[in-house]
């Protein structure tokens, strides 16, 4: 662990700003912990209010330059970011691991989806394009064209403290614009050894200060960069409750928001369904990076008639499933993040009893040191308040259907719309689930789950997922200005619609 710590440059005590280098801060000192032993693995000096302002001004300062690069040439600096992230990969992973409890693999993955991501910019930096359109008005030309927006904050929340800062980061490079970081505070080592390649690559190429890093306080840091009119876009991750007080903020000063939330989401498997190929599918949804996934699956909506085949194989794959230290090979289940997300793991046991929920299989914490808890199984009601609430946990409730368009409204019954899946050999039932009047979520499968994305699509929900898309397709616009031109080569000034004024 301290070998891995080393190798990444983290000591002892870490500053919580930098912007063309690290800032001496002035906020209180936080403590980073692993979850699998409850051990401190290092301590971070957040940054105040002032702190965050140093970083706004140079990120502003950086933009003047930054915008007028070419974007080819953006994306050849993006490119080495890349390269610089391939050869950390594995201490990198290795610190997530040990950060935020995910499996190994999972750690290294993360790690691949921002490489994954630098390559899909570097090819998007040539193909920011724009339209040509034809004008009513003799000897005139229209086109548009995509103009880097300006400093873009980035909120990111403990489960993915790698990636999903990426996704936001190596767009906004392309695009033309600084990105400034707020990561988790129960994630900034991870942010702090990121930052620390990635501007060193910048700083190769004489544009340090163009990523900048703010670790601090909401109430210091992160209400300031909300308010902040210097930051035209605010992406955040979190929960539902955040992310409303976000956007409420943003749009006050009619700033622009991309946020993505909360997700509550169903696997519906159909009675003609490759019953293998959904156990496999339901088995990583619900307890893959226990539970900690905004995609993590939630609710299993089984057809009736093949309920009592497929549960008995389901509780025996979560009795069976090993849990413990996710370094070490041939564990699945990792920890919670801390003792709060046991809590309310706990809470929510208690609620599905209350409710009349019937446990098939888990149900209680593990006792030891670290976060542990057994992935847990309900048989429950559709319609359960517990069944509604997203719990960040490996909580799985099953309830049955017997008609397809009973099962996709209960998919769509509750507030969030992030991912869905259903397995059928059905074309029908398959396109139904994806017809507009099918899934409601900005992320429908067949025949694989609702947990992992790849680079390429545009990843995000509706309803209160907040309605936000990252990564892929075309997410690139949200982090630049649109602007119409429209050129006249003639010598006369016809105006538009016929609209005479003649002087």
């Amino acid at each position: 662990m301290n070998e891995v710590l080393a190798r990444l440059g983290l000591s002892e005590v870490n500053p919580g700003a930098a912007s063309g280098g690290w800032l001496e801060t002035h906020g209180r000192v936080v403590s980073s912990f692993n979850p699998t032993t409850g051990e401190a693995l290092a301590s971070v000096q957040l940054c105040s209010a002032a702190d965050y302002r140093t970083v706004v001004q140079r990120a502003q300062e950086a933009f003047v330059g930054w915008r007028m690069l070419p974007a080819p040439k953006r994306g050849e600096i993006v490119r080495e970011i890349g390269v610089a992230l391939r050869a950390h990969k594995a201490d990198l992973g290795s610190l997530i691991t040990m950060e935020v409890g995910k499996l190994r693999s999972e750690g290294e993955g993360e790690v691949q989806e921002a490489i994954d991501m630098a390559d899909f910019a570097v090819g998007l930096s040539r193909q920011l394009n724009g339209l040509t359109m034809h004008s009513e008005r003799p000897n005139h030309r229209m086109y548009e064209q995509w103009h880097p927006l300006g400093v873009v904050g980035v909120i990111t929340a403990f489960n993915f403290p790698h990636a999903v800062w990426a996704w936001n980061a190596m767009l906004g490079l392309v695009c033309g614009d600084p990105v400034i970081w707020k990561p988790s505070l129960k994630a900034p080592l991870t942010a702090i050894a990121t930052h620390q390649i990635c501007d060193a690559v910048l700083a190769r190429h004489g544009w340090s200060g163009v990523l900048g890093l703010v670790i601090g306080d909401d109430a210091d840091v992160g209400e300031a960069m909300i308010h902040d009119r210097a930051v035209p876009l605010i992406s955040a991750t979190g929960s539902c409750r955040m992310g409303r007080h976000i956007g409420q903020a943003v749009a006050a000063r009619l700033g622009r928001s991309l946020l993505e939330l909360g997700g509550n989401n169903a696997i519906i498997v159909n009675k003609d369904a490759d019953l293998d190929l959904a156990l496999r599918a339901v088995a990583f949804g619900a307890m893959g990076t226990s539970g900690e996934r905004c995609t993590t699956t939630r609710r299993l909506l089984l057809h009736e008639d093949i309920a009592d085949t497929f549960l008995p194989k389901l509780v025996a794959a979560y009795k069976s499933v090993r849990i413990g230290d996710p370094l070490q090979d041939g564990v699945l289940v990792g920890p919670l993040i801390d003792e709060g997300a046991v809590q309310l793991f706990e809470a929510a046991i208690a609620a599905a009893k209350t409710q009349g929920a019937e446990l098939l299989a888990g149900g209680a914490r593990v006792d030891g040191p670290g976060h542990f808890v057994q992935p847990t199984l309900f048989r429950a009601a559709s319609n359960l308040p517990i069944v509604h609430e997203e719990t960040f946990a490996p909580i799985l409730y099953v309830s049955t259907w017997r008609d397809l368009d009973e099962a996709i409204a209960m998919n769509n019954a509750v507030d969030q719309g992030l991912s869905s899946a259903i397995f059928t050999d059905s074309f029908r039932a398959a396109e139904r689930f994806l017809s507009h009047a099918g899934s409601d979520c900005g992320i429908a499968n067949v025949n694989i789950g609702t947990s992992g994305a790849e680079i390429g699509g545009a990843f995000g929900g509706e309803k209160d997922t907040g309605g936000g898309r990252e990564a892929g397709s075309d997410s690139w616009k949200s982090y630049m200005r649109r602007q119409t031109n429209t050129l006249n080569w003639g010598t006369t000034l016809p105006l538009a619609q016929g609209v005479k004024f003649d002087l």
